[in-house]
């Protein structure tokens, strides 16, 4: 419901010139019944000057007129057609002076980890400008070696459920497309909260990729079906193999030496 302009002026003004209940008046502009009987006894709004909603051209005659015939009437503000769409924000969010400093930190982590997001969409998060976002994209910002990213719920920039809303509407955006995302990317998807208490998973590097099932010996299987040597005997080690030609070598010199024995 569209609330009038300086709701409590307008509230002091009716409390004192009609009699309209405080139920009817509160619901009107906005306010807490008790808050609107504080207003009738002097302990709330002291001092503040009654502002005419008839004369504003908030309310006509005729309508106060039904609201103090019937304590169950709703008073209805009075239809202008050059107020509409006002209550409706325009252009990129309003950030305050002690924030702006954050907004770089906050693209930076929105492009990084949402890079779903449209450059309109980053913009109306954090309240900044298309040219500045494609900088920290593009990595050509002034600062952006000195730039960390931050959440910008965190920093209290934009609100967890206007991010989430983006996520969401960028996801489906790019399903309707029909493009198809990666695990990365729809891990992404997530809100912030899911997203920070996910587990990180193990990723094989790049550099060896395709050598998971690599070993430098063969396959175990072939290793014990080959016949495995005595080495109980530690001495077998350092023999080395006789040739047999030094063994015939060795039984003539034996026979010679027989010979001539005998002799």
């Amino acid at each position: 419901m569209a609330l009038p302009i300086m709701a409590k002026a307008t509230a002091v003004w009716l409390v004192d010139n009609t009699t309209i209940n405080f139920k009817q008046i509160a619901d009107f502009v906005g306010m807490h019944e008790l808050e609107v009987q504080g207003i009738a006894d002097g302990d709330v709004a002291a001092g503040v000057k009654g502002f005419d909603p008839i004369a504003n051209n908030q309310l006509t005659q005729e309508e106060i007129d039904a609201a103090q015939a019937s304590p169950t009437h709703k008073i209805q503000l009075k239809y202008n057609a050059a107020a509409q769409g006002e209550e409706k924000r325009r252009g990129p969010r309003y950030t305050p002076l002690s924030k702006r400093q954050d907004r770089p930190a906050s693209i930076l982590w929105l492009v990084k980890f949402h890079p779903e997001l449209t450059d309109g969409q980053v913009s109306k998060l954090v309240g900044t400008t298309k040219p500045t976002i494609q900088a920290i994209r593009e990595r050509t910002h002034w600062n952006i070696s000195n730039i960390q990213p931050i959440d910008p719920v965190a920093l209290g920039l934009c609100k967890q459920s206007e991010l989430d809303a983006a996520v969401q509407k960028a996801a489906a955006k790019k399903a309707a497309a029909g493009e198809v995302m990666n695990d990365d990317e729809r891990r992404k998807l997530v809100s912030t909260e899911q997203s920070l208490g996910m587990d990180d998973e193990p990723k094989m590097p790049t550099a060896i990729e395709g050598l998971e099932t690599f070993t430098l010996s063969g396959n175990p299987a072939d290793d014990d079906d080959e016949p495995q040597g005595d080495f109980s005997d530690a001495e077998s080690f350092f023999k080395t193999p006789v040739a047999e030609d030094d063994e015939e070598a060795k039984d003539d010199e034996s026979k010679a030496d027989e010979e001539n024995k005998k002799g």
